[in-house]
């Protein structure tokens, strides 16, 4: 897995509502909040992405973006976008090239992908990085408490 120090991969994936979004677009601008989560509409992960949605303002008082990736389609990720109405974008990366690149680890015996969050500084160093894989609640606390001190 991609450690603090390392720069986040400049790769471009499809949004939600598949336009091309590439990470190195946002450097020089603003920090990044990169959450990596398994699947759209499973029990943790639409409570992930609620939890991100409801702490969106406090995430952008700090200037920060919020990015959800998972393998998922752009489809999927609209759907979940409107019905659960997303303020930041989803990526689909259904080849992993996001997910390899930034070295996120499976679960599951590599059956599921593993959930995982990188705070990444205006200049596209990765500053924090938090793994928990069936507790969502705590990236979004642990992402605040470390944009608030960079």
């Amino acid at each position: 897995m991609l450690q603090k120090g390392n720069p986040i991969p400049d790769i471009t994936l499809e949004d939600q509502n598949g336009n091309p979004v590439s990470l190195s677009s946002f450097r020089g601008k603003k920090p990044l909040v990169i959450y990596f989560y398994p699947k759209d509409n499973t029990r943790v992960c639409t409570a992930q992405a609620c939890g991100f949605r409801d702490n969106y303002e406090a995430f952008q008082k700090v200037g920060a973006e919020v990015i959800g990736i998972s393998g998922d389609s752009s489809k999927s990720h609209r759907k979940v976008s409107e019905s659960r109405n997303l303020p930041f974008l989803l990526l689909s990366d259904p080849k992993k090239k996001a997910l390899n690149s930034f070295k996120v680890p499976s679960l599951f015996f590599g059956l599921l992908p593993g959930r995982v969050t990188f705070v990444v500084n205006k200049e596209g160093i990765i500053v924090h990085t938090f793994r928990a894989d069936f507790n969502a609640d705590n990236h979004i606390k642990e992402a605040l408490k470390v944009l608030k001190n960079i």
